[in-house]
C-alpha cells in the first residue's frame, strides 16, 4: 500500500482544527486535519438539545468571521457548529471527516512520524492533537450499576424525554450540571443537584456581559490559575437568554441541593457535609467581581447603571441550613443519576514521548519537548482564555508560528552547499 506524505497533520476538526488549519494555511504549510466524525462533532452530538453557547456571540467566535445573528444572544449549540464548518470553508481547510488516527509513532533514524488511520497510512514531520480535553467521560465509581437506576453521563443526555419517569439526581455543578437540573426541573421533573466547589461570576452587571469584564480587568490574561482552583468548576449559563446561576433561586424553584457525592452503600448515598461552605465560597467569588467591577468604573468615570440588586441574596433555603447528608434512592425516588462531572484525556494513540508519569500532556504552550508534537484545545494551554473559542485561535497562532519557525530551520542549507542563507522571513521569526 502506497504511504501519503505530509508535512503536518492535525487530528480533530472542532474549534482547535479549524483554527490551526486556518494558521496554517496563512504561514504556508502543507497540512491535513483529520476527524473522525464531521467538523465540530462534539457540538453536534455530545451535547444536550437546548445547549446555548456560554458567551455571547460577539466575544465566542474567531476574528474572521461574525456570527449572522445578533451579537448579544448566546448561539444555540447547531449555530456553532455550522459557524465552524463555514469558518473551515471560508479559506478551503484540508479537512477530511470519517477518518479515525488509531496510532502515531516516531519513525526510526529519520524525522517525522508514521500515523496509522481508518484508511491508510501517513508519514509526517509534525502532529497537532487538537482533538481537546472533552475525550472519555469521567464518571466516579460510587454507585454501582446494579443498584437499579439508570446513570448516564451528562455527555450522554439530550433532553427531559429520554428519562424514564420518576427523581433525577444531578451530579455536579458546573455549567453542565446546573443548566440540566434547571431543564429538568422545569419540565415537572424532581431533582437533587449534588454543588461541589465552584466559582460563580454574575452573567452580567452593570449593563456588561461577564466575559466583558473579565477582558477590562485583565482577568483573561491569567498565565495560570491560582493555587488550589486548578479544576474548580465554573457555574454560568446563556440559557433563556443569559443569566446568573443562583443556587437559592434553584432551590426556591424546587430542587433540592445537597453537598459533594461521596460514597453509595445498600443503595443510600451519602454527602458531604460542606454545601454551605461551597455556596459561600461562590457568593464570595461573585461578589469579588462586582467589587473589581465597581472599582474599575469609578476610576474610570464609566457612566454605567448601579445594580444595588446584584448583591441581595434571597433567604437560605432548608436544605442548605439543615443539609441532606444521605439519600436512600429507592424511597426518594430517584430514578436517573446524571454525571456532570467532566471529561478525561485519552491520548492512547499518541504513542511518543510527550505526557508524564499522570498521562497529562507536557508542553509550553501546546509546544512538547517531542520535537514535532503539539497540543492545542486544552484548558490553560497559554492562560485562561484558552478554553474558549477566541483564546484557542490565538493558541493556535502560536503553534502555527513554532512550525513555520522549525520548518524554515530545517530547510535552511549554508551557502556553499547548494542553498542560501535564512531569509528575511526567517529572522524576522526568530
Amino acid at each position: 500500500m502506497s504511504v501519503e506524505k505530509i508535512d503536518t497533520l492535525v487530528v480533530g476538526a472542532g474549534q482547535a482544527g479549524v483554527a490551526m488549519s486556518e494558521h496554517l494555511s496563512r504561514a504556508g504549510v502543507p497540512h491535513l486535519v483529520l476527524e473522525r466524525g464531521r467538523i465540530a462533532e462534539r457540538w453536534r452530538s455530545g451535547r444536550w438539545d437546548s445547549l446555548v453557547a456560554n458567551g455571547p456571540a460577539w466575544h465566542d467566535r474567531f476574528p474572521g468571521l461574525e456570527f449572522d445573528m445578533n451579537p448579544d444572544v448566546f448561539v444555540p449549540k447547531e449555530g456553532v457548529a455550522d459557524y465552524f464548518v463555514a469558518y473551515a470553508e471560508k479559506f478551503d481547510a484540508p479537512v477530511r471527516c470519517g477518518v479515525e488516527v488509531t496510532s502515531v509513532r516516531r519513525v526510526p533514524g529519520q524525522p517525522g512520524f508514521r500515523v496509522e488511520t481508518s484508511e491508510g497510512t501517513l508519514e509526517v514531520r509534525n502532529v497537532v492533537a487538537a482533538t481537546g480535553p472533552f475525550q472519555r467521560p469521567a464518571i466516579p465509581p460510587i454507585v454501582p450499576t446494579a443498584a437499579g437506576v439508570l446513570q448516564i453521563h451528562s455527555s450522554d443526555y439530550r433532553n427531559p424525554g429520554q428519562l424514564p419517569e420518576g427523581g433525577v439526581l444531578v451530579v455536579g455543578a458546573g455549567s453542565s450540571g446546573v443548566q440540566i437540573a434547571d431543564e429538568l426541573s422545569r419540565a415537572g421533573r424532581q431533582v437533587t443537584l449534588s454543588v461541589g466547589p465552584h466559582d460563580r461570576p454574575p452573567r452580567a452587571y452593570r449593563g456588561r456581559d461577564f466575559v466583558w469584564w473579565l477582558g477590562v480587568l485583565g482577568k483573561w490574561n491569567a498565565q495560570s490559575p491560582a493555587p488550589g482552583t486548578e479544576h474548580v468548576t465554573i457555574a454560568v449559563s446563556g440559557a433563556r437568554g443569559g443569566e446568573t446561576i443562583d443556587f437559592r433561586r434553584l432551590a426556591a424553584q424546587g430542587i433540592t441541593l445537597v453537598g459533594l457525592t461521596q460514597a453509595c452503600e445498600n443503595e443510600v448515598l451519602s454527602f458531604r457535609s460542606d454545601l454551605a461552605a461551597n455556596i459561600a465560597r461562590g457568593d464570595a467569588n461573585y461578589l469579588s467581581l462586582l467589587d473589581e467591577a465597581d472599582a474599575y468604573i469609578a476610576r474610570n468615570g464609566l457612566d454605567l447603571p448601579e445594580e444595588p440588586e446584584a448583591r441581595v441574596f434571597a433567604a437560605e433555603p432548608s436544605c442548605i441550613t439543615d443539609p441532606i447528608l444521605q439519600l436512600d434512592l429507592a424511597k426518594a425516588g430517584i430514578a436517573t443519576i446524571i454525571w456532570a462531572t467532566g471529561f478525561t484525556s485519552d491520548y492512547s494513540w499518541l504513542e511518543v514521548d510527550a505526557f508524564d508519569e499522570n498521562g497529562r500532556p507536557k508542553h509550553q504552550r501546546g509546544v512538547s519537548p517531542e520535537a514535532g508534537i503539539y497540543f492545542l484545545g486544552l484548558p490553560w494551554l497559554s492562560g485562561r482564555g484558552s478554553s474558549f473559542i477566541w483564546g484557542v485561535w490565538h493558541d493556535a497562532k502560536h503553534v502555527a508560528d513554532h512550525i513555520l519557525i522549525q520548518r524554515q530551520y530545517l530547510d535552511y542549507r549554508p551557502s556553499g552547499q547548494g542553498g542560501e542563507k535564512a531569509d528575511s522571513r526567517q529572522e524576522a521569526a526568530e
